[in-house]
């Protein structure tokens, strides 16, 4: 992996051409928002095994390469960056190939279908000395940031509590049709966790936050939903997870609550961050996106409201009044991922790495062998 000069453009190539692919596209469409960025992305190729989802990439400019198989995708001379964004059981097999065609990863979460996975993903990226990280946007919102700032900051005290939630409503309807998120063989045994999970994961992960237990309660809502042909499909994923969990924060021992749930009345994409102390405290929620919360003791103790602007770690052409929104932090992800690849991300807060995509599938074995057993699982010290 070289330094970048903003005359060598990284280009760019998606596989997986639904929601994801299309965001990332629009992503890199206006990269040129970045204001003294040193990396120029350009995306010039895009594969999905289904034509007509190829036939949106064709307005978009500067896509070149239009593949049906990614492994033609990948024998292409051109390409510096693949983004994948397939299903679960997919990730191992296009992870792999994509690493040993010589290109560098952003990968979708969750790092494989499973620990074993992730593990062997992990090891192969070593081995060949490939770039990758794992995607996670919501910690590049500027409340996410204010928030870890105030973790990091040692004025907390004695540390009470943390919560961390990624919280949907999208399956309260029992009639919504099954899709793959919703059947352990394409999601895996994880589910909910494995499709949320990193959002919980991430900020805990990079803040040094040392899991010692974690006692799961998973829970199945429907059993079945329509499969859209009219019959009925098994629905055999986890729908909610919470985990009530010992974590070692800022060297003390606390409570920490981490939920993901799909099934969560009035939530349409909530992240949540929150973290106690006896002198200080911080709250954030997608909710309030430009609501920043704090906590102080003093000889009175008050909780303080912030007014949060576009303090996104990357500057843009945008003005610091306006609140950022799901395209802006996903730029940003993109930023940091091409600023670490090229050397230059600094002190700003970077993508989740292989090691974290790891540790949250470990924490997720964990919650598994939690509910099997109906009880609590103590993790073994982090190495």
């Amino acid at each position: 992996m070289s330094t970048l000069s903003a005359s060598a453009p990284v280009r760019v190539a998606v596989i997986g051409g639904g929601l994801m692919g299309r965001e990332v596209a629009s992503a890199l469409g206006r990269w040129f928002v970045l204001e003294n960025f040193p990396v120029r992305a350009e995306l010039i190729a895009v594969c999905d095994v289904q034509p007509a989802l190829l036939d949106w990439f064709r307005r978009v400019p500067g896509v070149r390469h239009f593949c049906t198989d990614h492994r033609a995708l990948l024998a292409l001379p051109d390409i510096d960056v693949v983004y994948v964004a397939v299903p679960h059981h997919l990730h191992e097999e296009i992870y792999l190939d994509v690493l040993r065609a010589g290109k560098d990863l952003l990968a979708e979460k969750p790092f494989g279908i499973d620990l074993a996975v992730a593990r062997r993903v992990r090891d192969e990226a070593a081995r060949l000395g490939r770039f990758v990280r794992v995607s996670s946007e919501f910690p590049f919102l500027p409340g996410a940031q204010r928030a870890m700032a105030v973790a990091r900051s040692g004025a907390l005290g004695k540390v009470l509590e943390a919560r961390c939630a990624f919280l949907h409503s999208s399956d309260l309807d029992p009639t919504k049709p099954i899709n793959w998120k919703r059947q352990n063989r394409f999601c895996g045994l994880g589910g909910v966790m494995n499709d949320l999970g990193l959002h919980v994961a991430h900020v805990p992960l990079r803040l040094g936050w040392k899991l010692r237990s974690i006692h799961a309660q998973l829970q199945k809502i429907y059993p079945e939903r329509p499969d859209g042909k009219g019959g009925v499909a098994a629905c055999d994923t986890w729908d909610n997870a919470t985990l009530l969990c010992t974590a070692e924060i800022a060297g003390q021992c606390a409570p920490l609550t981490l939920e993901m749930k799909r099934l969560a009345p009035g939530e349409t994409n909530t992240w949540i961050f929150e973290l106690l102390g006896t002198e200080r405290g911080v709250r954030f929620s997608t909710k309030e996106p430009k609501t920043l919360w704090q906590f102080h003791r003093e000889k009175e103790q008050w909780w303080e409201k912030t007014d949060l602007g576009f303090g996104v770690p990357f500057k843009t052409i945008t003005g610091g009044i306006f609140e950022p929104g799901f395209p802006d932090i996903l730029m940003q992800m993109w930023a940091a991922f091409l600023a670490e690849r090229a050397g230059q991300l600094g002190d700003r807060f970077g993508c989740a790495t292989p090691k974290e995509a790891v540790a949250h599938h470990e924490w997720w074995a964990a919650a598994l062998e939690s509910q099997l057993n109906q009880g609590v699982v103590t993790l073994p010290p982090a190495p």
